[in-house]
């Protein structure tokens, strides 16, 4: 089956200027399950199938996306490698977008070798460290570097997100580093809180508050 019999008239159709934070939420999350779903092979998915991995509602997932052109079939669903690259257009996130990561212990070694962002598009081009033990080791195929060598990666490598996998007490510092250096975009797995301009975004990702939205979704 063809990717025109699945996306027809009105597909591809410009995204606006600025989407609402519920609609990119959930074109993320939709983006999540149909790059698995590529993954293990399926080539088409149904709005059920979506509403079952992601939880939201199958009439939302189908406003949604008519929001942007026509993407399905009725009776046969949505092409998933055609679906992934209109979500990728529509949140402008075809990549390739290039990561700085710092901290080389545990959880940046796993980041770093991890297919989490390779799968959307962002590759990790440089790791930092501030210990003197881990720098000049080998992370996969990457040498960690001081973070003195940061301003001038961004600018060699095209730098566009900082990735923290550090201690809380180290974060702040390093989201500063990254401010200087020019990135606007922080990824934060510590649970520090930081303090950036508004021109900078932050997102931090815990595990103990994804834990307890299940939670209390299972309990209520």
């Amino acid at each position: 089956m063809s990717v025109p019999d699945l996306i027809g008239p009105g597909a591809g159709a410009p995204a606006p200027e600025r989407l609402s934070m519920g609609v990119a939420a959930r074109l993320a999350r939709y983006l999540q399950v149909l790059t698995q779903a590529k993954r293990e092979g399926k080539e088409t998915v149904s709005s059920q199938e979506l509403s079952t991995w992601t939880k939201v509602n199958s009439t939302q997932i189908r406003r949604d996306l008519s929001g942007f052109g026509k993407f399905g079939k009725r009776g046969v669903g949505y092409n998933v490698d055609a679906l992934v690259a209109q979500i990728r257009k529509i949140l402008r996130t075809a990549g390739p977008h290039n990561i700085a990561l710092f901290g080389a212990g545990h959880l940046g070694r796993a980041i770093a070798s991890s297919d989490i962002f390779a799968d959307h598009g962002f590759s990790v081009v440089a790791i930092f460290d501030s210990a003197p033990d881990k720098i000049g080791s080998a992370v996969g195929h990457l040498t960690v570097r001081p973070v003195s060598d940061l301003a001038a990666a961004v600018d060699e490598e095209d730098i566009v997100v900082g990735v923290l996998a550090v201690p809380n007490n180290a974060a702040q510092g390093l989201a500063d580093v990254l401010v200087d250096a020019g990135v606007k975009i922080i990824f934060n797995y510590s649970e520090a809180l930081l303090q950036v301009p508004p021109e900078v975004t932050v997102h931090t990702s815990s595990p103990a508050v994804d834990l307890l939205y299940a939670l209390y979704f299972y309990l209520t």
